[in-house]
């Protein structure tokens, strides 16, 4: 069944709306809403639209539309299909009701009032047999027909990628640092052998030039 849904801006992660969960929920699910803050972090403009991150007995789903991310949780054997269609009439009633207000909001939770919609959608979702049956649900079905090429995920390997994104990251500026120091020490270098190469030679010339002045001045 669906747990809890949050609803931010994808640009900067900024909470726009979410689920009013009751204590026993909050407490069961503060690990994955934590994980949900994660996820909003790694999503780039390149991210999958629509994505299933499998974290033990949970899945979490989300959906990009129109710069803002929608994401439940849900229990692991709530069909998927069910859990996009849900995303997706948010969206729609989300879009219509305040998308052209999204991209000016700055408040936190500006939009709480659309936990109304949420709540009722929410409780026509519990029920997995009378949602699929519902006659309503149909154009959302057909449009999620191809449900099994949504990509799925787990948190394990998310935050085992982003780990290793960090490292690498660390390692890039290490690099740069290092090739820095060597691109110095080889101009110190290449100067030292420039000088022991022509000192020589000025060393003449200063003294042909001090015996030219001394015979001539």
């Amino acid at each position: 069944m669906v747990k809890s849904t949050i609803i931010v801006r994808a640009s900067d992660a900024l909470p726009l709306a979410a689920s009013v969960d009751d204590e026993q929920t909050e407490k069961t699910l503060q690990e994955h809403k934590q994980q949900s803050k994660l996820i909003f972090r790694r999503i780039t403009p390149n991210s999958e639209p629509r994505c299933s991150i499998e974290s033990g007995t949970y899945t979490l789903h989300y959906l990009i539309s129109d710069n803002v991310i929608f994401l439940t949780i849900t229990e692991k054997s709530y069909p998927r299909k069910l859990a996009f269609s849900y995303l997706d009439e948010l969206a729609k009633e989300f879009a219509t009701t305040y998308g052209a207000q999204v991209e000016g909001t700055r408040k936190p939770y500006a939009f709480v009032r659309f936990d109304t919609f949420m709540s009722k959608t929410t409780r026509l979702y519990q029920d997995t047999r009378a949602a699929a049956n519902n006659s309503g649900l149909d154009k959302l079905n057909d449009e999620l027909h191809d449900v099994t090429r949504i990509m799925t995920k787990n948190m394990e390997e998310l935050l085992w990628r982003g780990d290793s994104l960090d490292r690498m990251s660390h390692l890039s500026t290490s690099l740069r640092s290092e090739s820095e120091k060597y691109r110095k020490a080889a101009r110190n270098i290449n100067i030292q052998a420039m000088i022991r190469q022509y000192a020589p030679l000025g060393a003449v010339c200063l003294l042909v030039l001090i015996l030219l002045y001394w015979r001539f001045g």
